[in-house]
């Protein structure tokens, strides 16, 4: 795992830049840092290593035999022996032990098949004098961060926008990305003009042009085609374990320990239990343990540990520490948050870090895959035939009672304003967690500015990205069920829970996040489990539940999906409050274009006069307000 940038520049880049693009990736690879420049200076391309796989030899850029191809990577390619020794027969030479080199030899064999022929977490950057060409690979899921910008005929990619910055590309709002949050169309950024390559696509930069290509997109059956498969249970079971246990064999393999992080939840559970069977030793397995007991699962966490086999290290983290801390994690996630969580995992990392860990396994992509969120299990209660309508009632009802501390966000009243609407108009109905971002959207909104409220109610920014996926090729025809997983997928996923939960607060302290559940052999087979194997009543994940079972607690196996939030403000005298109060007093936060001020302090001052339910919704908003103050100060945002 590691830090990339390039350059495709008319004029050449400053040495200073460079430099300066390096030192703002030092975080994703303390080990090391090189840079390659062309002879004419007008081409770059710059790494910065975190040692995994060929510890001693794995410098980069990489170049290839004739010197025509440089190449850098940040990720891991799985298999990747394999690929070496059928690459070796060929004729083709090796000059390091490490996986990133096969993608060089791949790409000078294949051409642009290379993408579809890379099997990992990864983003890789190619430049190719012979064609005169650049070209930026992302992962199938957007697992690994990889942005671009063409300012002046200038071309631009880098793992973090900060390294943008640095190379010279302006800090500038995009405040329909901004408005939009997480569910904004997957390209765009919350920075104007810097965008993110999309998942499973390559970019070609040439002739003052870029181009996105798609190589991969995760594919549903049609509800027809669902309805002809003729596969008992245990068969569905036993092909999604097969999955999942091919997927965490080649997550193992690496050049330094591999540890975990794990929580209460089936999906860390099921991936330490699946592993540890595959280890002669303990694996470290670090939780997250909080005060309020709400949101604590140090007990089942350490329960599961002690199970498994695996070795149990708790990380207690406060609210002060959430505060303390707040500023860091948008720094390095640079996005807008509305919960604590992110920085949360920011701290675990650190910690871990301390501890010698390089690498981690994680569970995230399990929801994505199996409906795992509570609005899901909304969608396959309400297009559930199987079910009367008093059963969806009682259901809903349990649903509701088991996620009394997240309830409020992650499932809220339904949503029927007019961006709402055009949202039916376009899928023909309206997905319970497209209803929350309208919720999020709509408990934010009050809050805007009023140049920004007016831009919003021109331009419908989440339903208008919607337009930007292939709708009528992957969604249309399937079951509702799975048309949100995909829809999410291409949202929520990539633009926030990789991003914010996933890659940044991993890598701010040099960890690498290894995620089974998203390896796209696993996720092509998830996308065949029938619908009421992913949600069974309110049961979410079924088929995990059993795929895992024999590594599970019997209360693990058995619990509903709690999602990973931490806990509010509990009084006045919180220090997320002090937090709060000084940034939305401070400079930046007369100078950010996004939100009223007046009305943001308002809320502030009244926030212990509400419900617990709307104090949670108010906090969130809070929290996005005091984050985009901080990107406003850190990133000099104009």
């Amino acid at each position: 795992m590691c830090g990339i940038f390039a350059a495709m520049t008319r004029n050449g880049l400053p040495a200073d830049r460079c430099k300066a693009a390096i030192n703002s990736l030092y975080h994703r690879g303390p080990d090391g840092s090189d840079s390659w420049t062309s002879n004419d200076g007008r081409w770059v391309l710059g790494h910065t290593r975190l040692s995994i796989i060929g510890l001693n030899n794995g410098e980069q850029p990489m170049i290839s035999p004739d010197g025509a191809i440089h190449l850098v990577v940040n990720g891991e390619f799985y298999g990747y022996r394999e690929i070496r020794e059928k690459l070796q027969a060929s004729g083709y030479q090796f000059k390091t032990d490490s996986d990133s080199e096969i993608a060089l030899h791949l790409y000078h064999e294949r051409g642009m098949q290379v993408a579809t022929e890379l099997r990992g977490e990864f983003a890789v950057i190619i430049a190719d004098e012979r064609k005169q060409i650049m070209i930026a690979i992302r992962d199938r899921f957007g697992v690994k961060p990889l942005y671009y910008a063409a300012i002046n005929g200038n071309f631009y990619f880098a793992s973090e926008i900060k390294t943008l910055l640095a190379l010279g590309v302006p800090a500038k709002w995009d405040l329909e990305g901004a408005s939009a949050g997480p569910s904004r169309a997957h390209e765009t950024t919350e920075f104007a003009n810097i965008y993110s390559v999309p998942q499973g696509c390559y970019a070609i930069a040439k002739d003052g042009n870029v181009r996105i290509y798609t190589y991969w997109d995760w594919e549903f059956p049609t509800a027809a085609q669902m309805k002809m498969d003729q596969r008992s249970e245990a068969e569905v079971v036993d092909e999604f374990r097969e999955a999942l246990q091919g997927s965490i064999q080649q997550r193992l393999v690496a050049d330094v320990e591999v540890a975990s992080y794990l929580s209460g939840g089936i999906d860390s559970c099921a991936v330490l239990g699946l592993a540890q069977q595959c280890m002669d030793r303990p694996i470290r397995a670090f939780t997250l343990t909080f005060d309020n007991p709400l949101y604590d699962e140090a007990a089942i966490a350490e329960a599961t540990a002690k199970h498994v086999g695996a070795s149990y290290h708790p990380i207690h983290i406060t609210g002060r520490d959430i505060a303390d801390s707040y500023s860091e994690a948008v720094w390095h996630s640079e996005t807008q948050m509305f919960n604590g969580h992110g920085v949360a995992k920011y701290l675990l990392s650190r910690e871990v870090q301390k501890a010698g860990i390089k690498v981690v396994f994680t569970g995230e992509g399990a929801d994505e895959m199996l409906g795992g969120y509570p609005f899901f299990r909304i969608d396959a209660l309400n297009h559930n035939p199987d079910l009367s309508s008093a059963e969806k009632v009682a259901f809903m009802k349990e649903m509701l009672g088991s996620n009394q501390a997240t309830s409020a966000i992650t499932m809220p009243e339904q949503i029927n304003d007019e961006e709402m609407q055009a949202i039916q108009r376009r899928l023909g109905w309206a997905p319970a967690s497209l209803n929350v971002s309208m919720a999020m959207r709509n408990g934010i909104a009050p809050f805007w500015s009023n140049e920004l409220n007016e831009q919003v109610q021109q331009r419908h920014p989440i339903a208008s990205g919607l337009d930007r996926l292939h709708l009528a090729q992957r969604v249309a025809g399937r079951d509702h069920l799975n048309q949100a997983l995909y829809i999410h997928s291409k949202t929520m996923l990539p633009n926030f829970i990789l991003n914010y939960l996933g890659d940044r607060m991993e890598m701010a302290h040099s960890i690498e996040g290894r995620v089974p559940f998203l390896d796209h052999h696993v996720a092509e087979v998830a996308a065949r489990v029938p619908v009421n194997m992913k949600v069974k009543g309110i049961r979410e994940k079924h088929v995990l539940r059993e795929a895992a079972k024999d590594v599970l607690l019997p209360e693990v196996y058995n619990r509903q999906k709690h999602p990973f939030t931490t806990p509010p403000a509990r009084d006045k005298k919180d220090p997320i409050l002090a937090f709060y109060h000084d940034t939305f007093t401070s400079q930046a936060a007369k100078e950010q274009p996004i939100y009223d001020m007046q009305k943001a302090n308002s809320a502030l001052d009244k926030l212990f006069e509400c419900s617990d339910e709307q104090r949670m919704a108010t906090e969130a908003s809070l929290q996005r307000i005091a984050s985009a103050i901080i990107m406003q100060q850190k990133f000099g945002m104009s």
